[in-house]
């Protein structure tokens, strides 16, 4: 049974006030006038709570957060239009990156501009600004006239990943992880599908991948049976970067192989078992 819009709205301003900080760090919550107020650029917008209190008085309790979590990011999207792209960013499409994150939840995807990167991981089209940046939603898209966005790849390879820094470092007495890294980036993991190329060739059997957070891809080449030895210490570094990470990716470990396939791997994986990797393991030379 729906109730008054005005009835509902306490616990809903009380929403609001809630999810502004994630959502719209910047705006804040005008309880004298019932409106969330957004600063953009020299500017302000304005909107008023009516809407999403109407929405509410609709909705069963329970969907509330939700509700309001949709509203507040329409919200942020109406105010960038409301102001004028120009003033914000010039041209936006300059500013748009792809950034490679693990498999999201559909609910998750719901409403941004994401495509699937392989069957573990999604590719996430990102505003990168100081203030307005963040994951570009559709609804964004479609107010900015954002349509075909293959030029994504080549502005994120330009402009964030052409001073990426390759070294070697110890894993075990006489085999190096090969690190790519930029400190502070938010984009490294962009070349996630790309591994071939920061790997001496020619690299018939792949590599040991792990990408624990987003500025750093650690690399192990497959050229023996020693491997077996690395997998599992490979996988301890993977894990312990991504629980310290301030931007952790994934925690686990990917074989990287044949047509930028990507497999995960358990931290050990022993000869006997009957999957790929494991009948790789039998064929591989020893040392």
């Amino acid at each position: 049974m729906s109730m008054e819009p005005l009835d509902a709205a306490a616990d809903v301003h009380a929403l609001i006030r809630d999810v502004l900080p994630d959502l719209a760090p910047t705006a804040w919550f005008d309880s004298g006038t019932s409106e969330v107020v957004l600063p953009v650029g020299r500017s302000e917008a304005r909107a008023s709570s009516w809407t999403v209190l109407e929405r509410c008085a609709r909705e069963p309790r329970s969907a509330w957060p939700k509700v309001v979590d949709e509203w507040v990011r329409e919200v942020g999207d109406r105010a960038f239009l409301a102001v004028g792209e120009m003033e914000l960013f010039g041209d936006v499409r300059e500013l748009l990156r792809l950034r490679i994150v693990p498999k999201l939840a559909p609910r998750d995807r719901e409403g941004l501009v994401v495509v699937p990167a392989g069957d573990h991981f999604d590719a996430m089209v990102m505003i990168e600004h100081p203030r307005y940046g963040g994951p570009l939603t559709k609804a964004r898209a479609g107010l900015l006239g954002l349509r075909k966005l293959g030029y994504v790849m080549t502005n994120t390879h330009d402009r964030e990943l052409a001073d990426v820094a390759v070294r070697d470092q110890p894993l075990l007495p006489g085999r190096n992880v090969r690190v790519v890294t930029k400190p502070g980036s938010r984009y490294v993991s962009a070349l996630l599908s790309e591994v071939d190329q920061f790997l001496p060739g020619p690299n018939r059997h792949g590599a040991l991948v792990g990408v624990p957070c987003h500025s750093t891809l650690l690399l192990y080449p497959i050229t023996s049976t020693a491997v077996r030895e690395v997998l599992p210490v490979f996988a301890d570094v993977v894990q312990e970067m991504h629980e310290a990470a301030d931007d952790p990716c994934a925690p686990g470990v990917y074989w990287s192989h044949g047509e930028r396939r990507l497999t995960p791997l358990p931290a050990t994986s022993l000869p006997e078992g009957s999957d790929e990797f494991a009948a790789l393991l039998r064929r591989l030379p020893r040392d």
